[in-house]
């Protein structure tokens, strides 16, 4: 009896050890689900231009760029961990209408970017190499930085390396090691092995320009709690607005939203 217990025991330790050494080695595929797209995909949009900018390991990433008359500035949006632009091009209505001119990327794999995602670093140098190109176009007091979800820990430190206008985060990360401690489940994966960090807080730390948070309160993804850690790394000036009663995505199209962001860019 004894041996089939420790039997049992070795078993369940094998393929934990297995789990985590798979997660280790294939963790993008556990973060990262992108839906690619024909090169000759057609959006069904207004007023953009497509992009393809080169990156410096000369893959292209592919990006959308809505445009209106007489813009108040750009806003820079890094979309979240699933997708592509022919569902995330519809949120450059809100800023369009509010007169920016809004920038959206697809990261290696999604969409019509070529690639694919292979560390934390990849994707930081892939955000500062878009920046870049945009500053040849936009001043950097005209540009908004906004990152949704996981987009947030890019669009966070890419805020705090440069000098742009203003940061938004939409349903933030604190972290990806503190979302998986509250994440089933990925709670059976050892947060020190995960590569990417995406440390939104500490990043919001060193960020000198204003900082905005909206997160719903009851995110059924990104738990509520995250963007309540992040405040603790605000400045006198950074805000954390609560959307009551709403989750992850779904905010986006509600009225309250466009109120907020509406009120956000007035006021900076």
């Amino acid at each position: 009896m004894k041996s089939q217990v420790i039997n049992f025991f070795s078993i369940i330790l094998i393929l934990y050890l297995l789990i985590c050494i798979l997660g280790y080695f294939f963790q993008e595929k556990m973060i990262f689900y992108p839906q690619p797209l024909a090169k000759d995909f057609p959006f069904q949009y207004e007023n953009f231009e497509e992009r393809y900018v080169e990156m410096k390991d000369g893959k292209k990433l592919h990006a959308l760029l809505f445009r209106v008359e007489d813009p108040k500035g750009l806003v820079f949006y890094l979309h979240g961990n699933a997708g592509s632009l022919e569902g995330w091009g519809s949120v450059a209505e809100t800023f369009a209408t509010l007169k920016y001119d809004v920038f959206i990327p697809d990261y290696r794999g999604y969409g019509k970017s070529e690639g694919a995602i292979k560390s934390e670093a990849q994707l930081h140098k892939d955000m500062q190499t878009l920046y870049e190109e945009l500053k040849e176009e936009y001043p950097e007091n005209r540009i908004i930085v906004l990152g949704h979800s996981i987009g947030s820990g890019m669009a966070a430190r890419l805020a705090a390396k440069n000098n742009p206008k203003l940061l938004i985060l939409q349903a933030p990360p604190y972290s990806l090691p503190d979302l998986t401690k509250d994440t089933t489940p990925l709670q059976v994966f050892p947060s020190f092995l995960l590569r990417y960090k995406l440390e939104t807080g500490k990043y919001v730390s060193a960020a000198k320009m204003p900082v905005v948070v909206l997160h719903g309160d009851e995110d059924e993804v990104v738990y509520y709690g995250s963007s309540l850690k992040i405040q603790q790394h605000f400045k006198p000036a950074d805000t954390l607005i609560t959307l009551e009663g709403l989750g992850h995505n779904n905010f986006l199209e509600t009225e309250r939203y466009r109120k907020e962001i509406e009120k956000i860019l007035e006021r900076y």
